[in-house]
C-alpha cells in the first residue's frame, strides 16, 4: 500500500473519512477503496493505522427492511438462549462460556440437596 497518501493522526484534510464516521453521517463506503490511511505513531510497537475514504464518493446508508429487522431480531434472540438449560438468559450468553453462568458454574449447595 505504498501508493496511499499517508496523514499523521488528526491531520487529514477536509473530504475523507473513516468508516466509522461516514456511518455517522449515515454513509457507507459504497464499494470504493481506501483513499488514504492515517498513522498515529506509537513508541514501542509499529502505528496505528486507519483507512480514510473518500466523502464524496460515499453512498447513503442502505434503509432498514422489515425483513431485515426480522432476521436481527431472531438472531439476537439466538444468542440469549442457553444450549444446555434451553432458558431466555436475560443476556447474551458469553462466546467464552458457551452456556448461560448458571449452567457453566453451578451452585453446590443446591445439588448437594437431595433429599
Amino acid at each position: 500500500m505504498g501508493a496511499l497518501p499517508v496523514f499523521r493522526w488528526r491531520l487529514a484534510p477536509d473530504g475523507y473519512a473513516t468508516r466509522r464516521q461516514l456511518r455517522a453521517r449515515g454513509l457507507r463506503p459504497g464499494g470504493q477503496g481506501v483513499a488514504a490511511q492515517l498513522e498515529r505513531p506509537r513508541r514501542r510497537r509499529g502505528p496505528l493505522v486507519a483507512y480514510l475514504y473518500r466523502v464524496d464518493l460515499a453512498k447513503p446508508v442502505r434503509p432498514m427492511t422489515p425483513a431485515k429487522r426480522a432476521a436481527l431480531a431472531k438472531a439476537n434472540a439466538a444468542r440469549r438462549i442457553c444450549p444446555h438449560c434451553r432458558t431466555d438468559a436475560g443476556y447474551c450468553i458469553p462466546r467464552s462460556l458457551g452456556t448461560c453462568v448458571n449452567c457453566a458454574y453451578p451452585d453446590p449447595s443446591n445439588s448437594s440437596r437431595s433429599s
